[in-house]
């Protein structure tokens, strides 16, 4: 058994759960932190919408994942974490991940969709910003009776420790065999990223699953019976 595989999908299940007092617009979808970082946008009523678009939902979305954080990392991202004047700064880095990594999503998974985050239009300068945020690194804790477990750290602030971490993870997961597994999801209306953990996983979700199934019908149904130009000129004819 993999541990530290079960370790990550307990904390991926605190994560879905949420924070009722810190809402945040962004689908959660238990994915690895990285992916749930890139799926800080989506479609709403066709237009675009970014959970990111402001100091205060950035906030709002470091404080629902903090369980995560805390259980992945060790850290928590508290109100004193992220606030005062040090938020934006802390906003302007994770957005900037957050475009570094939808870019690199974009080349593994040979994304059709086309960018909706702020262009990176050379891959090195995606990689650069990855790296220059990834400042976190694994501590040994080892409580008396009990086991052991990395902790990170980083020179800065917990908020600091938040976006170096996710860095941290994202490169973990482009330089391990999670890659293979990185999915777009190609749902009419979806712009999310997921791990094809499972053979039969074609969707992020169960939404995304049906509303495919939704314009493969109407597809088969509609666009394709109607007649082609040949049909309706004989149809036409006296």
């Amino acid at each position: 058994m993999d541990v530290r595989a079960a370790s990550i999908r307990f904390c991926a299940s605190l994560g879905q759960m949420g924070h009722p007092e810190a809402p945040t617009a962004a689908t959660l979808l238990g994915e690895p932190l990285p992916v749930e970082l890139m799926n800080t946008v989506g479609i709403d009523r066709k237009d675009v919408q970014d959970a990111l678009g402001d100091d205060a939902s950035v906030t709002a979305w470091l404080r629902a994942i903090d369980d995560r954080l805390r259980c992945e990392a060790g850290a928590t991202v508290g109100p004193a974490a992220v606030g005062g004047a040090t938020e934006h700064d802390l906003a302007d880095r994770l957005r900037a991940l957050r475009d570094a990594l939808r870019r690199l999503a974009a080349e593994v998974t040979e994304d059709p969709r086309p960018p909706v985050t702020s262009v990176i239009p050379e891959r090195q300068n995606a990689i650069d910003t990855l790296n220059a945020l990834a400042a976190a690194w694994p501590e040994l804790r080892w409580p008396s009776g009990g086991d052991p477990v990395p902790v990170f750290r980083t020179s800065g602030t917990t908020g600091d420790l938040a976006v170096a971490f996710i860095a941290h993870q994202a490169v973990d997961l482009f330089t391990d065999g999670r890659r293979k597994q990185l999915r777009a999801c190609l749902a009419p209306g979806c712009l999310l990223y997921f791990l094809k953990q499972h053979p039969r996983r074609e969707w992020c979700s169960a939404v995304c699953g049906n509303r495919a199934r939704v314009a493969r019908h109407y597809q088969r149904h509609h666009i394709d019976s109607r007649p082609t130009a040949a049909e309706r000129t004989r149809r036409s004819r006296p």
